[in-house]
């Protein structure tokens, strides 16, 4: 085979890479179902059906078709709760401006959830774009955006409590606001936490909080977006190291980390596809 022959396939076989990542593998929605077995879970919430979706980065890959195929696969589903777990924008390369509008555009489309209970946290990108901004856009179409707070979810005279954390990367956690000693170890009242970043369950588990947390669930990595055979990830984010993707125990606490459905940097994605996860609270 010549020289000019031999460029002429690579650049041939680069062009379909890409073409194949940027097009079919970046759409190509994953919904993974998980059983999560929760100590002291009250019987009224066994079976509760949690979907989370995240890392949409509205706008600077994710087109709006692209959001509302992700919103039908979740209304398909009917779930109990919708977790958002941030990096609805991104940082760059555009003007925060930009970024700010696209943060409404996203929450617009975020409406036509059909589950009327949505709650979200805010990560990385959004905080550096506008935690005010991306927050008002969410809250003023009805998402309930938990930034070191909390809420009880009650169900048939039990509860359990969702916490929220601000992002580790770039904003202020704080354990002592989202998982006050009041809601920490109550017998039969377990926390499940949106926290963006999943290596920071590394710091929660050394906090007093952490010892209260049955359940968090986290984004930010993409799952590495551009994974290769043998080699896996070419890039990893901070705080998005060691907990790359799906589901970890660690001692008494379980993380999730959702692979997003989004794209930064490049709008390719390969062996890593864009995933919506299904969560399916059991007893025990």
């Amino acid at each position: 085979m010549s020289r000019r022959r031999l460029l002429k396939g690579g650049l041939l076989g680069a062009a379909g890479l890409a073409l194949y990542s940027g097009e079919v593998a970046r759409h190509w929605i994953e919904v993974s179902r998980i059983d999560i077995h929760l100590r002291s879970l009250p019987a009224a919430f066994d079976g509760l059906r949690i979907a989370q979706l995240s890392d949409i980065h509205m706008d600077e890959y994710t087109e709006p078709f692209f959001l509302r195929h992700a919103i039908e696969e979740i209304n398909r589903l009917q779930p109990d709760l919708v977790l958002l777990t941030g990096d609805f924008v991104s940082s760059g390369p555009r003007r925060k401006k930009f970024a700010v509008g696209a943060a409404w555009q996203c929450a617009n489309i975020l409406r036509e959830l059909a589950c009327g209970e949505l709650y979200a946290i805010l990560g990385n990108h959004d905080v550096i774009v506008s935690a005010r901004g991306v927050s008002r856009a969410l809250t003023a179409n009805g998402i309930t955006v938990l930034t070191n707070a909390n809420r009880a979810i009650e169900r048939g005279g039990s509860r359990i409590w969702l916490a929220g954390l601000d992002d580790p990367v770039e904003g202020h956690p704080d354990l002592e606001k989202a998982i006050p000693p009041a809601i920490r170890n109550v017998p039969n009242e377990p926390v499940v936490l949106m926290c963006h970043a999943p290596d920071y369950a590394d710091y929660l588990l050394a906090h007093p909080a952490g010892q209260a947390v049955d359940l968090m669930v986290s984004g930010h990595t993409h799952g590495g977006q551009f994974c290769l055979p043998l080699i896996g990830a070419l890039t990893l984010p901070t705080l998005g190291r060691k907990y790359v993707e799906g589901w970890f125990r660690l001692g008494d606490m379980q993380l999730y980390v959702n692979r997003g459905i989004g794209t930064v940097g490049l709008p390719f994605r390969l062996n890593c596809p864009p995933e919506i996860t299904l969560m399916t609270l059991r007893r025990g």
